[in-house]
Formats: structure tokens, sequence, C-alpha cells
């Protein structure tokens, strides 16, 4: 099982999740000897060994946990960077769709980008993207169905254990996780926080439902809101509620922000007959004022390319297997490979050592492939040595290679 999943670790990291794309490193003893195995397994065997693997629900629990360990370990020995943004170390998670229609595999169904396949779930920390967390599940399924589970049990316990004391973090989601339920997660989990002498708050994106937006703008004016006009023919009121949810029998107060933006004139100085009136909203914890608490879920969006990285550059859009099992053992592989080609672009590739490229906080793991994992080398055997000759003209390469692959062996278990 350790060479089965190491292999195709290997191939994960190279943008090639196939069963069939292991053949030509059949014979390739660079591949074998990195990677620590003691034989590359064939297509079919890989295929079996992953079916049979994905098929045992004890196996295939015991793998996620494995690779969920891994990366968390990498990260922690490593001491990889996670830093704040704008004051918060930002927990960001959404789900985000698998197109893998014409196909029968397991659990392929409708998703609400309205093809068929997976809605996977995600959790990212910190500026550079850190998947802590990662999660398949059918198309269909809403994306509130179980996430409880996925952040009390799987996520906040990672990031307790990566952040320092000091840290500040945030949690940030959009509205498709706004329920009585996962606001009491996050709830419990602040004051478990406050207890410990931490910070931990949440903005989670509020869903009107079917709410009339009309009734908003009197509702401002009750409040007292400030109306500042952006443009003529436009204004925009923020004020804030206290909104009592129930959930488990239990009563709590909750924090509700709220943006009225009415419109007279709409952007290309046609008057309306009647004004339109647009609300937004944001359940928080956070004690600011409502456009500090705006601001970061702005943000959010940029999580939207580690999804894209996910499945573009590790090419994990249309999973391999037709079994569910086995694409989910598939998946936690790959944030196993996200997380270690990461570390490889923090540590090599935005320093002083990496190639001339415009300054940045990441590199894109596509970049990371391109500069390191696709760089041409000679694999030389001899005198009971093994040497990794990169050639005249890739000077740079090599610095990058050694820094990083002393990093790699340092974080090493025993």
């Amino acid at each position: 099982t350790s060479d089965i999943a190491k292999s195709m670790g290997g191939l994960i990291s190279l943008g090639k999740p196939d069963f069939d794309a292991i053949e030509p490193f059949r014979n390739d003893r660079f591949f074998r000897e990195s990677l620590g195995i003691s034989r590359v397994p064939s297509a079919a065997s890989l295929r079996q060994r992953l079916d049979k693997l994905g098929g045992n629900e004890r196996a295939e629990a015991d793998l996620r946990e494995h690779t969920t360990e891994m990366s968390v370990c990498l990260i922690e020995r490593a001491k990889a960077p996670i830093t704040a943004h704008e004051g918060y170390v930002r927990l960001d998670f959404d789900t985000f769709t698998r197109d893998n229609s014409g196909t029968q595999k397991e659990e392929v169904s409708r998703t609400y980008q309205g093809f068929d396949g997976y809605t996977p779930i995600a959790a990212y920390l910190g500026n550079e993207g850190w998947c802590v967390n990662l999660e398949l599940r059918p198309g269909s399924q809403h994306s509130a169905l179980d996430t409880q589970y996925f952040l009390t049990e799987r996520t906040f316990p990672q990031v307790e254990r990566l952040t320092p004391a000091a840290a500040k973090i945030l949690s940030v989601s959009d509205s498709g996780f706004d329920s009585a339920c996962l606001l009491f997660a996050h709830d419990d989990e602040h004051r478990r926080y406050q207890a410990l002498g931490r910070s931990f708050d949440g903005v989670v994106k509020w869903n009107p439902r079917k709410r009339k937006s009309e009734d908003w703008v009197a509702q401002a004016n009750q409040a007292g809101a400030t109306w500042q006009e952006s443009r003529p023919g436009k204004r925009i009121a923020l004020f804030d509620q206290t909104v009592e949810r129930a959930w488990a029998g239990k009563r709590r107060i909750f924090r509700l922000v709220i943006q009225v933006i009415e419109r007279t004139i709409d952007k290309k100085g046609q008057h309306l007959l009647t004004p339109e009136v647009e609300v937004e909203g944001w359940w928080t914890s956070l004690a600011d004022a409502p456009e500090a608490v705006i601001a970061p879920y702005r943000y959010h969006g940029t999580h939207e390319q580690f999804h894209s990285e996910i499945k573009t550059d590790l090419d994990l859009e249309r999973l391999p297997s037709g079994k569910f099992g086995t694409n989910d053992a598939m998946l936690h592989l790959g944030m196993f490979a996200y997380n270690c080609l990461r570390l490889i672009g923090q540590l090599g590739l935005t320093g002083n050592l990496s190639p001339v490229r415009h300054p940045a906080k990441r590199r894109r793991l596509r970049t990371v492939l391109q500069e390191v994992m696709f760089r041409a080398a000679q694999f030389i055997a001899k005198a009971r040595q093994r040497i990794l000759d990169f050639g005249a003209l890739a000077a740079h390469v090599v610095p990058v290679f050694v820094h990083v692959q002393g990093y790699l062996q340092a974080v090493r278990s025993p």
C-alpha cells in the first residue's frame, strides 16, 4: 500500500493523475529511488490496488487520515510561512465543482453549475493557501450538509495546531454555509478560543432567501443608518442588527451586518421608474465597524485560484476511477501533492534564490512544475554515489533544488 500511494502521489505531483501514466516510469531509477519504493507498479496493479483500497471503507478512512496528517506534519515541521492578511490569518473554505459529465462514475450527479460531476469541499489557510482539509462529495450534495463535521472534527483542530497562539484567525465562507448549525459551530469555536486566551472569529455571507429587498430601505432608515451617495442616483447604507438563531434546543444572539444599495439611476444614466434595491449581509463575531467586516469577505474570492490549481495544474478535474472511494483517496493524495508543491514554491521560488520573475507572495503550482518538476536533468549512479546533473544552463535551479531538498529531508519522520 505504501508503494502504491507513493507512486500515485508522485504522478499527481507531476500533474499526471492517471493510472496509465505510470508506465513510462516503470524503468525510471530516479523515480523509484527518489520516492523510496522497492518497485514501480504497473498501470493494472496501480488501478486494482487503489480500487481495492477505495472499496474498503476502513482502509480508505485510514488513507484519508494519513494523508491529512502528512500534510499537516509537512507544514508544521518545515515551519512553513503562514502569513496574515490585514492582521488576520484567514481560513477560507468553500465547495467547488468538478465536471465529470458523460461518465457512469459512482455519486456523479447534477451540480449547482448545471453539469454532472462532483462537488468537493476544501479549506485553505493563510495567504499561501495551504490546504488543511479536502473532501470529495457527490455532485448534488448541498454545501452546508455535513460541513459541521468537516469543520469541527477535521479542520479547526488542524488550524489550531498550525497557527501560533498570538495569531488572530478569521474563518470566511459564502452564503451556501448560512445555517444555524454552522453559526453555532463557529460560535463554539470562538468561545473556546476566548477561554484559551486566543482569537478566532468568523464572517459568513448572509443568505436573504425569500425576503423582499424593498423592506430593507425602511429598516435602514429605522436603524438610523447614514446614506452615502457613491454617484448620482446610487446611495449606500450600512448598519447592523442582532438576530436570534435557534439550533438543537439552544438560542443565541448573532450580529448581522447589512448593506443596502438603492439605485434610482442606472450606470448608463437612465432614470428608473421604481428604485432598484440590492441587499447583502454578513454574519460575524467581529466587533469592528461594518466597513471593516465587509473588507475581509471581499478578499475571499482569492481562494478560487487554489481550486483552479487543484483542478487544472494537478489535472484533477476528471478523476480516473469509476469508484467514489478510489476517487476520494486520489483527491487526498492530491491534497498532499498540492502542499508539497506549494512548499517547494514558497521555499525556492519566492526568495533570493528564485529565477528572475516578478515579486509575488506565492507561486502558482504551474510555475513550480515548470521551474522545478519538469526541469531536465541526468541521473547518474556510479561509485556508490547518486548524481543529479542539471547541466551548465540551469545554474539557478541547482541552489533552489538543494535548498528545497534540505528542507524536505529535515521534515521526514524517523
